[in-house]
């Protein structure tokens, strides 16, 4: 038998590994992402991000003014009055839900956070599966989903299996052709209301469910892409648990959450934007960093003194601004402020991806931009929006533990890949 006083350290012991679980992954688990044009649907390029650049900044909002998220939700969805697609641009991650797993292609988004599958292939019941009593819906501005909640265990990679993750199974959907779903990696709070009727409860996110059972080592994300010319390519990564230091250069640039509304409520940040070497286009304000949408926004009055500073004339056929040659051997770079940080958006990263003109149904001949109208003057809680344009050139890490964005170079940066 053992002593007591053993007996007694070995309880106390058992007791700290139960309220401390062991952490599994010591390095980053790497998931690989593919980008992916969706040529069906690239008249609304510009179309598709307004709608969600309106969805967010109006949820935001309502829920700033103390409505519930179902009630911000609705509100939000009064606001948008047209009709939009599939998105054009997306990052797909290939995740196993199930034991045995089923694969499903998913989109990654940061702006969203609810986990879900169903929209093509259809969600398979294993002996993993736990049907909850709740119903869940979210609308995205482009796009909505409504079915049931499940439990399952969820596969990102080998090295991390979630087991008993919350998940959302479709049973209608619509905006999500193409794809099997969406992989939510937003700030938690986005999930309240999601859920009928456990409105107030929040679904933890994969990731804080990993987190929360040990499997990874830090409460946060790294995500690289890279610029392409190609429809389709896997030429993305996202680390869970940390950073992958061979996807970026020199060091990364950390600046806290906005505490701005309705940004805040989002990967929100301050940054400001200027032209070459002294043109102001967008003093700091607060915006939000997202891999839902597809271009780079900036505020109206911000985008008139781009296009000034520019010369380029807006193309009616893309909705997308448009430069000569000319112009363009003397388009200057955009320097982003972050956090006392500067970063430079060269020319080239200014540019859609001409090979990929006839794909958005423009002009293989032209050269467009990819700096866009948000819709909305400075001062409206919601002023830039970075996306895939701007992702593609600087590794971010989303820090849920920290709450924080982080960024820095990659060897992509300065590329003329377009």
């Amino acid at each position: 038998m053992f002593p007591a006083a053993s007996l007694l350290i070995t309880l106390v012991l058992a007791l700290v590994v139960s309220a401390n679980p062991i952490v599994v992954n010591d390095s980053p688990v790497k998931l690989p992402l593919a980008r992916r044009l969706n040529t069906t649907s690239v008249h609304n390029l510009i179309r598709h991000d307004l709608a969600r650049a309106k969805y967010l900044r109006a949820r935001g909002q309502a829920v700033a003014q103390g409505q519930t998220l179902d009630a911000a939700d609705a509100a939000a969805a009064a606001v948008i009055n047209e009709s939009v697609d599939n998105q054009v641009v997306t990052y797909i991650a290939s995740v196993g839900v199930g034991s045995p797993a089923t694969t499903y292609q998913l989109i990654v988004d940061t702006g969203s956070s609810n986990t879900w599958v169903g929209a093509g292939t259809q969600y398979k019941v294993t002996g993993t599966s736990v049907k909850s009593s709740n119903k869940v819906s979210v609308t995205y501005g482009s796009g909505s989903f409504s079915g049931t909640e499940y439990t399952d265990t969820v596969t990102i990679a080998s090295g991390l299996v979630i087991p008993a993750q919350s998940i959302g199974v479709a049973s209608s959907s619509s905006g999500f052709s193409g794809t099997d779903g969406i992989l939510g990696i937003g700030p938690t709070i986005l999930t309240q209301g999601t859920l009928s009727p456990a409105t107030s409860t929040l679904i933890p996110t994969v990731t804080d469910k990993a987190f929360s059972l040990g499997l990874i080592t830090g409460n946060q994300i790294g995500i690289s892409f890279e610029p392409t010319t190609v429809e389709d390519v896997v030429n993305g990564e996202l680390s869970w648990g940390g950073v992958d230091t061979t996807k970026y250069t020199g060091t990364i640039t950390y600046t806290p959450i906005t505490t701005t509304s309705p940004a805040s409520f989002y990967w929100g940040i301050n940054q400001s934007i200027r032209y070459s070497t002294s043109t102001t286009i967008l003093s700091s304000t607060a915006g939000i960093v997202d891999t839902g949408t597809t271009l780079l926004y900036i505020a109206t009055d911000a985008y008139n003194r781009y296009r000034t500073a520019t010369g380029a004339v807006l193309d009616n056929t893309t909705g997308l601004l448009r430069i000569t040659s000319t112009q363009f051997a003397s388009l200057k770079s955009l320097f982003f402020t972050i956090n006392g940080a500067t970063f430079e958006f060269t020319a080239n990263a200014q540019l859609w991806p001409r090979s990929l003109n006839t794909a958005i149904g423009g002009s293989a001949s032209n050269i467009y931009l990819v700096v866009a109208d948000i819709g909305t003057t400075t001062g409206a809680g919601l002023d830039f929006i970075n996306g895939y344009a701007f992702l593609e050139r600087f590794y971010t890490v989303f820090d849920t533990a920290n709450k924080r964005v982080g960024f820095a170079t990659t060897p992509f940066t300065s590329a003329t890949t377009n």
